[in-house]
């Protein structure tokens, strides 16, 4: 069974409900079918069924919900006008945006008529993921929203038998070293939901423990890992150090031989979008990696945002994920 045959699994000992709101994406449409046929989530589309395009695909045993036409709508949009009155919302205003199928599908979840939303095949990210945290918000006690891929190289006895999780390489772009210990205490507890197992975590750096002159970019990775561990003492970690040191047990038993972190490390924490992004795409590519994601963490109910290139596989994938997410937020 492969990795993301696992996770689908596991998504099947609970069946949640996961919103597709781009319904006008033939792509949607067949993961749609897919996911269906699985049987590892429900998916509901936004959308008028009469107008859709499905190319011939039968979705007439998938729910399709027209925002405009739904029972649901006053209630959804008095709540909305309720939650944003603070900001200048008003009630036309409300019923206006709630015309717009990720914020319709993003109501369905904060009334608990869904259980995660998946988007951004057509959208933005900053599209797909402004209504969240609008109307969801950040989970609690969590103070960043970030984002990884769990990344998985074939043939590598590195990480966890070649399985990863990268953060964060898609939102946060230059991260203080505070909001850097918030990714990758998220990260941590992301790598134990999903896969089961401890986090080892590793705050990457050009620099293994002291080991170049103190600079900003080194010294913000050092007081990152130190906030960590005054925030979560239990996470197994280390830092700042570099990638092979991080990953590979023979450097690291020259470049830190008495730390039991560095060598092993399965969760690494990149301290910038450049690194993060250049990282997982580097290793996607040159070790024909698969990279599940980007994954969203710290939002109070699972939403994910889906690569503008995203094949209809993909988007299967991102449900499974956000259904184990719906899962697990609820443990």
């Amino acid at each position: 069974m492969n990795f993301i045959d696992s996770i689908k699994e596991k998504a099947k000992q609970s069946i949640k409900t996961i919103v597709l709101p781009e319904s006008s994406d033939i792509r949607v449409i067949e993961a749609a079918r897919v996911v269906t046929d699985e049987g590892f989530a429900k998916v509901v589309l936004i959308g008028n069924r009469d107008k859709l395009d499905t190319k011939g695909i039968d979705i007439s045993d998938i729910d399709v919900i027209d925002p405009e036409t739904s029972d649901k709508f006053e209630e959804y949009a008095s709540a909305f006008y309720e939650l944003r009155k603070a900001k200048g919302m008003t009630p036309e205003k409300a019923h206006e945006t709630l015309k717009n199928n990720i914020y319709f599908g993003t109501m369905m979840v904060k009334q608990g008529d869904a259980d995660g939303l998946v988007a951004g095949s057509i959208c933005s990210t900053a599209d797909t993921l402004r209504p969240a945290l609008q109307i969801l918000k950040t989970a609690p006690n969590v103070k960043l929203v970030s984002s990884f891929f769990i990344i998985s190289v074939p043939n590598s006895d590195f990480g966890e038998n070649g399985m990863f999780l990268f953060g964060d390489c898609a939102l946060n772009t230059n991260p203080t070293d505070d909001e850097l210990s918030e990714i990758a205490i998220s990260s941590a507890k992301s790598w134990r939901s999903l896969m089961g197992n401890e986090p080892r975590v590793a705050m990457l750096s050009y620099s293994t423990l002291g080991s170049a002159p103190l600079t900003d970019m080194t010294s913000k990775v050092i007081n990152a890992t130190n906030l960590l561990k005054d925030k979560a003492p239990n996470i197994k970690v280390v830092g700042e150090i570099q990638l092979d040191a991080a990953i590979v047990p023979k450097v690291a038993a020259q470049k830190a031989p008495d730390n039991d972190i560095a060598g092993s490390a399965n969760v690494l924490i990149f301290p910038d979008l450049n690194a993060g992004n250049i990282g997982y795409k580097l290793v996607q590519r040159l070790a024909n990696a698969d990279a599940f994601g980007p994954i969203t963490q710290g939002i109070a109910r699972p939403v994910n945002d889906l690569s503008r290139g995203c094949s209809s596989k993909d988007i299967v994938g991102v449900v499974a994920f956000t259904a184990l997410q719906a899962i697990n937020s609820n443990l």
